[in-house]
């Protein structure tokens, strides 16, 4: 799933909020009590989580590597 495909109230979560969703997501899979539908729904929610992170972990990348390039340039 591309980044742009990824809704905005999600996109506007922090790292911290995006991690913490994820485990009450996680937590809620695991439990004995819940229903197919609820899960699949909440699968499809974990996906789109574990996208924004992924995209925020490839932007920090791109930064710090610009940053290198910056530092051996001077």
């Amino acid at each position: 799933m591309k980044n742009e495909n990824i809704p905005a109230k999600v996109k506007s979560k922090s790292l911290k909020e995006t991690r913490d969703e994820i485990n009450d997501i996680l937590n809620k899979l695991e439990s004995k009590d819940t229903d197919l539908s609820a899960s699949i729904e909440d699968y499809k929610r974990l996906i789109l989580l574990n996208n924004h992170i992924d995209g925020l972990f490839k932007k920090k990348v791109r930064e710090i590597s610009a940053s290198k390039k910056e530092i051996k340039k001077k």
